[in-house]
């Protein structure tokens, strides 16, 4: 069975609407035949287009299935339990507890245990290095987008596995290797890590997760009570539970202390974040940067699957109300997780100009003034749309100019094509449109100027063009569509389609000249009387005829008739005697 990445599409749900590829910061989707797919070996499960999605095609792997296997291996399994849980769910401590072992899952710890002997280990880095950049590890998603698209950087990551990462070990350290550790909180990125590190993490689940699951189980949080021993173990964090917030792990930074050469610098958001470090020159740095960077603007609280209504202030303002700073940090952590990370670059190829040339003729651009980069494609530029064209994971008909023109054209072929005459006009009742069968049938002598004018007639009053002009008139007043057949003006007559085609505001009209068909068809029907009359005089003269025919028949019939009787009645006679 292949893998289930993180982010994938139900294609039937998919509306051809290119929000995704718009939101999707490194454009990790592909577009065949008017749908998306996610390109699994370029995402980064930011989640993005998850959220971004108006029709919910974009969906997160559900990994419950996988947890309760581990309950039906009689596993003690620990919870693992990020900290922006406190802004999420209204509920106590002792509450939020007992809805999990309702649940199954053997105890609950705090991911902030972990993130506090992060914090620590990462002081004790800045204290003893050199100048130099230096990038966070906490956000699993911005340590994928620097491997796969600014590899140059991964050697500025800091070598310390992310707090959830430490925090299993830990929990490992203190309750066995035997036990299972289950995370639970608003990323997905978290799926990408445990599945790379299934010896520490056995499963991520989503917020979103765990309130279905609750849900499926009807367990709620109104009614689960709350139980006399139900704590976190191996007990309950201190600064580490201000993570989530942005800035967070540079407030538990600074009060551990780092030295004055040290700049502490929070970005939130991963198009700020790759904007900031765009033109870094790392090797003349003369101090030392720290950047606590994390995908989600304004932090792990507005993440993907956050799973609540509630306001980002709101779940901002009851996370703090949570934390309880300590006066004696330790120097030392208990537990370090080392954590090498390698580049894997996912950077497009380099294209030819040839190439680029054929891909932007495929969209309309033919020179630069074609390139409107409108972004309409999902693309910032027109020129990106053609270089995804080239890697087959664009369609032509995501540019929406280009289809716009395709359409225009099409549609002037057929007007300009048709016979019949064609003509729109506006609220104002001036022609914005029309076809050369119109012109040459309402534009008389003034043809040859108008037909090679650019625009033809457009412009122009139709009531000054036509003569029932007043049709268009009531058109536009009732939006009622109106036929007339042998319509006649001057010495012509006309069939007249009109319909509206914006209520009040355009109508258009099909309209054919029937004057040579009704003269024709006069003539046919005169020369079909003549005919009648012509058949009518020869069958009454053969009727005559046949009449007088009839009528010396029928005397001579008689005669011979009369003559035979006597004939018979003689030799009657003649025998009786």
């Amino acid at each position: 069975m292949s893998k289930i990445y993180p982010v994938y599409t139900l294609k039937n749900e998919c509306h051809d609407c290119y929000k995704c590829v718009r939101e999707c910061y490194v454009k990790a989707i592909k577009i065949q035949n008017g749908r998306a797919s996610v390109i699994n070996e370029r995402c980064i499960a930011c989640g993005h287009c998850v959220i971004a999605c108006p029709s919910n095609a974009k969906r997160v792997r559900t990994d419950i299935q996988k947890v309760r296997a581990l309950f039906a291996e009689g596993k003690k399994v620990f919870v693992s339990l990020a900290p922006s849980w406190a802004g999420i769910y209204n509920v106590a401590p002792q509450k939020i507890i007992a809805l999990l072992k309702a649940l199954g899952f053997y105890a609950v710890s705090e991911t902030a245990v972990g993130a506090q002997e992060v914090s620590i280990e990462t002081a004790k880095l800045l204290n003893s290095a050199e100048a130099g950049l230096f990038i966070s590890s906490a956000c699993p998603v911005i340590v994928d987008f620097i491997r796969l698209y600014k590899p140059d950087f991964v050697k500025n990551i800091t070598p310390v596995a992310s707090p959830a990462l430490t925090h299993a070990k830990l929990l490992k350290q203190i309750y066995g290797d035997d036990i299972a550790v289950v995370f639970i909180g608003p990323c997905i990125g978290k799926k990408n890590e445990a599945d790379r590190h299934p010896e520490l993490i056995d499963a991520a689940l989503t917020f979103d997760e765990l309130n279905l699951w609750l849900k499926e189980e009807f367990i709620s949080v109104e009614t689960i009570d709350a139980g006399q021993n139900n704590a976190f173990v191996p007990e309950r964090s201190y600064e580490g539970a201000i993570y989530p917030v942005e800035g967070g792990m540079n407030e538990t930074i600074k009060r551990i202390g780092v030295d004055g050469r040290t700049s502490l610098i929070n970005i939130s958001g991963l198009r700020n974040f790759g904007k900031a470090i765009d033109g870094i020159q790392t090797a003349n740095m003369d101090k030392k940067i720290f950047i606590e960077a994390l995908s989600c603007e304004s932090g792990c609280v507005n993440g993907p699957c956050k799973s609540t209504g509630k306001s980002g202030v709101m779940i901002i303002s009851d996370i703090m109300s949570r934390v309880r700073f300590r006066d004696d940090i330790p120097e030392k952590p208990r537990t370090v997780l080392a954590e090498e990370y390698s580049a894997n670059p996912s950077a497009g190829r380099q294209y030819s100009p040839e190439e680029i040339t054929k891909a932007m003729e495929r969209i309309g651009k033919y020179k630069e003034e074609d390139e409107l980069n409108c972004g309409g494609c999902g693309y910032s530029a027109c020129r990106d749309l053609a270089k995804a064209l080239i890697d087959g994971d664009a369609e032509p008909s995501m540019c929406v100019s280009y289809m716009r023109k395709i359409a225009m054209k099409k549609s002037a072929a057929m007007l300009r094509c048709m016979p019949n005459a064609v003509v729109m006009v506006d609220k104002d009742l001036n022609i914005i449109e029309s076809n050369d069968a119109f012109l040459k049938m309402f534009c008389g002598d003034m043809y040859d100027f108008f037909s090679k004018r650019s625009g033809g007639i457009k412009g122009a009053s139709i009531e000054k063009t036509v003569s029932f002009g007043d049709i268009f008139k009531r058109m536009l007043k009732t939006g009622e569509d109106v036929h007339k057949e042998h319509y006649p003006c001057g010495n012509k007559l006309y069939d007249i389609n009109a319909f509206t085609i914006e209520k009040g505001n355009i109508v258009g009209a099909v309209i054919t000249d029937v004057t040579k068909t009704e003269i024709d068809r006069e003539k046919i029907a005169q020369k079909a009387r003549e005919v009648i009359s012509k058949n009518i005089a020869k069958v009454q003269e053969i009727a005559c005829i046949l009449g007088e025919h009839m009528s010396e028949t029928e005397v001579l019939l008689n005669s011979i008739a009369e003559d035979y009787a006597e004939e018979k009645n003689d030799n009657e006679e003649e025998g009786g005697k």
